[in-house]
């Protein structure tokens, strides 16, 4: 992992961390936490500023929208590409399949119309490169 997205890691994790400790102290405040939830809030606002301040190193990344629409449902969002790899080998199996069809069609289309025309079917192969002493 480089050195700019680990920072920026540490930075979110903290960040976090403050708005879950600023959640517990606002749930339960106390007149004489005000200090605390004081000097949380600030944390909180110099976390933003140095994640801002990363800002500039990843101007070209670019997260697909289905991403944010996991974070939205609740899902995590480190799941995308698993459920991404996922459809791709079933639209593979899917295609696969629909290849393997097509090649046993035109398999039987050819030996069908050997035994109708054998000398058309012969110059088709011959002009297509087929193996001519391979059945279809």
């Amino acid at each position: 992992m480089s050195a700019a997205l680990e920072n920026l890691e540490n930075q979110l994790e903290l960040f976090v961390e403050n708005v879950r400790q600023v959640h517990l102290i606002v749930s339960n405040f106390q007149p004489q936490g005000q200090g605390v939830l004081n000097q949380k809030i600030n944390s909180m606002v110099q976390g933003l500023q140095e994640i801002d301040k990363l800002k500039g190193q990843f101007q070209n990344v670019h997260v697909p929208l289905e991403v944010f629409e996991y974070i939205d449902e609740g899902r995590n969002p480190q799941l995308y590409t698993k459920d991404c790899m996922e459809k791709a080998q079933n639209k593979n199996e899917q295609v696969k399949g629909k290849i393997d069809s097509y090649r046993m069609f035109r398999a039987h289309l050819l030996e069908e119309l050997s035994q109708v025309f054998p000398n058309e079917t012969m110059k088709y192969r011959t002009a297509r490169g087929d193996d001519i002493n391979r059945i279809p």
